[in-house]
């Protein structure tokens, strides 16, 4: 069976790319997750924060952005001696920033999938790339949406982070055309 090659090496490398990236979500707090585990990879790998990806789910409280947005001194403290996760205080700190900011485009009357949807006219984009090469860092739409978080008071999501996202929230489908996953994704029949 042919994957995309940045998933091979290891069984949850695997799993991840053949049950989960490139599928389309819609649900808000999946993608408040995402989005936050996005940030915490920047400057590592993401098989670094795939496995210590439970932890994360336990230590910010399964990414309630009510709950997240209330973290007090004591909390931050917890998280910075919390081995299971990424001890760095900035991205910790962005993600307290994150719920807030949230929070604030949710009382604006905007849901987080509309808001993050928007930038790619809530269609996924199907690439047809052939090979790694052909894959970006960054597109004129992550660049928006980087952009409109910043605007909105979100960290850590830079044009880079947002692609990556993009890719792994199903806004993009860069599975590669010999990929096994690639037709069951551009297809739009998946759906978390």
């Amino acid at each position: 069976m042919e994957r995309c090659p940045w998933c091979e090496g290891f069984e949850l490398y695997r799993v991840y790319h053949d049950t989960e990236w490139g599928v389309p979500i819609r649900d808000d707090r999946a993608l408040f997750e995402l989005l936050i585990l996005e940030g915490a990879q920047a400057g590592l790998s993401w098989s670094t924060v795939l496995k210590k990806r439970e932890h994360y789910r336990l230590a910010f409280d399964g990414f309630d952005p009510d709950t997240i947005a209330r973290y007090d001194d004591i909390k931050v403290g917890e998280l910075l001696n919390n081995p299971g996760i990424i001890r760095n205080k900035l991205k910790i700190a962005a993600t307290i920033t994150n719920a807030n900011a949230y929070l604030v485009l949710k009382k604006e009357g905007y849901t987080f999938s509309e808001f993050l949807w928007q930038f790619v006219n809530n269609t996924p984009i199907q690439n047809k790339r052939q090979s790694l090469n052909e894959i970006p860092a960054k597109t004129d739409e992550s660049d928006a949406m980087s952009k409109a978080l910043l605007k909105a008071g979100f960290k850590f999501v830079g044009s880079t982070i947002c692609y990556a996202f993009m890719q792994a929230s199903g806004m993009v489908n860069d599975h590669l055309v010999s990929c096994h996953r690639y037709s069951a994704v551009s297809s739009n029949g998946i759906q978390l």
